[in-house]
Parts: structure tokens; C-alpha cells; sequence
């Protein structure tokens, strides 16, 4: 599956992140969807489920690295996290 983005859509986010950057730094990031980092990764949380979606950025790519029950053992997460680094 392959994701695309309009200009117009791209031009929305980029006048949403600078409003918000310019309410409080790096609010901007969060309005973008760059989430908080996690052991290394930036998480998403579910919001009907107990998932957590942990991903990379790098430059213009997002690499999905795990998709996790977040009811598991904390320290599971993070070995499992550490392995896929």
C-alpha cells in the first residue's frame, strides 16, 4: 500500500504546524503528527485499543517498525524495540 498526499493537503499541515509552533515550540511537532519518543521511536497511540504504533522519520519516510499490545510487559516492549533498532 503506497500513501499519497496532496500539495494542498501538505500546504494545510504546514500552516496548522506554524500556527501551533508559534503558540508554544515544538507544539508544531505534535500538530504534525510526530508523536512522543519511546525507547528510540516516536509512539501513536490507539485510540479504541491498546495498541501502540512505534515508527521511525527519516527525512520524507516513515518506517512502521512494530505494532504493539501495550497491556504486554513493559520490558518485553523494550527488548523487542531494541532488537528492530
Amino acid at each position: 500500500m503506497k500513501v499519497g498526499i496532496s500539495s494542498g493537503a501538505e500546504a494545510d499541515v504546514a500552516d496548522g504546524y506554524w500556527f501551533y509552533e508559534r503558540q508554544s515550540l515544538g507544539l508544531g511537532d505534535y500538530f504534525g503528527g510526530i508523536h512522543e519518543i519511546i525507547d528510540g521511536f516516536h509512539r501513536s497511540l490507539s485510540r479504541r485499543f491498546p495498541f501502540g504504533i512505534y515508527y521511525t522519520v527519516e527525512g520524507e519516510f516513515v518506517t512502521v517498525v512494530a505494532i504493539l499490545d501495550l497491556r504486554r510487559d513493559p520490558l518485553w516492549i523494550r527488548d523487542l524495540l531494541q532488537d528492530r533498532k
